[in-house]
């Protein structure tokens, strides 16, 4: 996979398949690795730009303070740098936050959305505190005392009974993050501001995906993305948590390639 350089930072990325582009954007505290199972299949049809956000996976670490449409604009330096005009911006979480502002702010590299377990608005004022005693924490003795907590968030109660396996990986990986990259990317979650009342002005096609048992960012949080989209489904995938990509994959896969097949490329 290359690399670039884009505002300063080393952003890494993986660019598979041939056909019309979409670019996946992750989930915080994750990396481009949580679309894994959707890849392959993905790139059978579609050229796949799958990028590690800063900070995170195999992209450069963080010293300086950033904001969402900072990442706006790694994910467009990336597109810059292959020559991809316009392409279905796919996020979970942060990556669905990123990939609203870009269909808002540079609408014309847009052709579409895919926005799964993500929110519009700002955080609350509860999770901001909680947000800020966790950051202390984990600044003093480090990120292991909190995979419980954070895997509670992450992964449904299906998962966590169902596939321990899963969660064990992952809290590694969670644990593996730079310590100063995610306290910068905490504060990003809390200081995020609100796009729900600039959704109408989005006219790309969109799909909205959520676990049902996501408590991170709860299912009517995606109700209210869909409601205001102008052209926007709705699909609630069960027995899923906030990492639904991981979850219930399949399920996953199969809405993503639904609603890619029936696009107007052409557009």
């Amino acid at each position: 996979m290359p690399d670039i350089g884009a505002n300063g930072i080393r952003i890494h990325f993986e660019d598979v398949g041939s056909g019309p582009p979409l670019v996946l954007g992750h989930s915080f505290l994750c990396s481009g690795e949580m679309w894994a199972p959707q890849v392959g299949p993905l790139a059978e049809r579609y050229r796949v730009v799958n990028i590690d956000q800063r900070g995170h996976g195999r992209s450069g670490n963080l010293t300086e303070p950033f904001d969402l449409y900072d990442m706006v604009a790694d994910v467009v330096a990336v597109l810059d740098a292959l020559e991809i005009e316009r392409a279905v911006w796919v996020g979970l979480s942060i990556g669905g936050m990123v990939a609203m502002r870009a269909a808002i702010t540079v609408p014309n590299r847009v052709s579409g959305l895919i926005l799964v377990d993500t929110h519009a608005g700002t955080e609350t004022p509860y999770k901001k505190l909680k947000y800020r005693v966790m950051g202390l924490g984990v600044q003093t003795i480090g990120t292991k005392p909190f995979l419980g907590t954070i895997s509670k968030l992450m992964f449904g109660s299906t998962t966590r009974r169902n596939n321990p396996d899963l969660v064990d990986d992952w809290q590694q990986r969670f644990a593996s993050v730079d310590v100063p990259s995610m306290i910068l990317g905490v504060r990003v979650l809390a200081r995020r501001d609100s796009v729900v009342d600039r959704l109408r002005q989005i006219e790309a096609p969109c799909l909205v995906i959520v676990g049902d048992e996501d408590v991170s960012l709860p299912p009517s949080y995606s109700k209210e993305i869909a409601s205001a989209l102008p052209n926007s489904s709705l699909v609630v995938v069960p027995e899923s948590g906030h990492l639904s990509s991981l979850e219930q994959p399949e399920a996953i896969t199969e809405a993503m390639i639904r609603f890619l097949d029936g696009l107007d490329w052409g557009k």
